[in-house]
Parts: C-alpha cells; sequence; structure tokens
C-alpha cells in the first residue's frame, strides 16, 4: 500500500469515513481498498466492516494489505 501510495503517512482533518477515505486516495489505493483481502485498522483495531470506518480528528487509520508467507 505504501509503494502504491507514493508516501508513508497522510494528514486528513475532521471526520474520514469510507466515502471520503476512498476520494482522498489515489485511484490505484482506492482500488486495493475495495478489495476483500484488504483490512483497515481505526484506533488500533482492525475493522471487521471496513465501509464501516468512521474516523474523527486525531484517530490513527491504517491501511492493511494481505500478509504472505509460509
Amino acid at each position: 500500500m505504501r509503494d502504491l501510495a507514493g508516501q508513508d503517512d497522510m494528514q486528513v482533518e475532521g471526520t474520514l469515513d469510507w466515502d471520503r477515505l476512498l476520494q482522498t486516495v489515489s485511484p490505484l489505493v482506492a482500488a486495493q481498498l475495495r478489495e476483500e483481502r484488504v483490512n483497515i485498522a481505526c484506533k488500533g483495531r482492525v475493522l471487521a466492516d471496513k465501509t464501516a470506518l468512521l474516523a474523527e480528528d486525531g484517530d490513527e487509520v491504517a491501511l492493511l494489505p494481505p500478509v504472505s508467507g509460509g
């Protein structure tokens, strides 16, 4: 996700919901976020339903790509 975004982090003022998140990030990142295998964490907790995202000023939102391993 970091490589697609071209940056490590981004500051967004105000409330951030799912629709605003998709509008804020690049189209490539938005397309990845729509994938089922990509998760979102807010305030340190992975959201069961990422479309229910509701972050307030000061909350950290993390985009979590799928984990590979063996």
